[in-house]
């Protein structure tokens, strides 16, 4: 059997639902979500694109088994009130969002969720009713939290770093202060000598939206 035959032979041996799905959250992770086509993963697993649909029946089916894995891979508190298990959960998403920054705009978007979306989505649900939370208290709580965690990671991810770049620097000490006073109050008095980094604003909005949710919910 020619020797390159016998390599195609067991690429598609070796191939899995699995190891295709893990080679296209690779590309998306690196390249974005626009890198993930099949022609592009039937190049990365050194395969012709018409065996990836041995393990996946078409591109929504992949896209769905991602996001699915994304929210597999948030951590969900099993102890502790509410303000815990959400706090918990909340810190764990953004970790796993950041490093996976193209599932934020497909979370809630895919029309056929997986079973880790479904018992992601139950156990928050579950977390807030077993606390008292009304049912139209638990919509609210459910949209306000994930609102403050796609945004702020969205917002983050936009950031060529979360703290400022030398040019930036550059830019604020040289801001005329009487053209903008505030700006240049901000930065020069709190910004610059504080080394401020965007990144740690999270925890700190958390915890107003979960205090915001507390007092509503009694």
């Amino acid at each position: 059997m020619p020797e390159n035959r016998s390599k195609r032979i067991n690429r598609r041996q070796s191939l899995s639902r699995e190891r295709v799905l893990e080679a296209a959250l690779s590309l998306a992770d690196t390249h974005g979500l626009d890198s993930v086509s099949m022609r592009n993963l039937a190049q990365t697993l050194g395969v012709e694109a018409m065996s990836l649909y041995n393990h996946v029946a078409n591109k929504n089916d992949l896209l769905d088994s991602m996001v699915d894995r994304v929210f597999a891979e948030i951590e969900l508190p099993e102890a502790g009130d509410w303000r815990q298990c959400m706090r918990g959960r909340a810190v764990s998403a953004r970790r796993v969002l950041t490093l996976h920054p193209w599932a934020i705009g497909l979370l809630d978007s895919r029309g056929t969720p997986g079973p880790a979306t479904l018992r992601h989505h139950d156990w928050m649900i579950g977390v807030l009713r077993n606390n008292g939370f009304s049912l139209a208290m638990t919509a609210d709580a459910f949209a306000v939290l994930d609102s403050f965690i796609y945004g702020f990671v969205a917002q983050e991810s936009s950031l060529p770093s979360s703290k400022l770049p030398d040019h930036a620097r550059e830019i604020v000490n040289n801001l005329p202060t009487e053209q903008y006073p505030h700006l240049a109050e901000l930065t020069r008095g709190y910004v610059l000598p504080t080394g401020y980094d965007f990144s740690d604003s999270f925890e700190f909005g958390l915890d107003l939206v979960l205090d915001g949710l507390d007092s509503a919910s009694r």
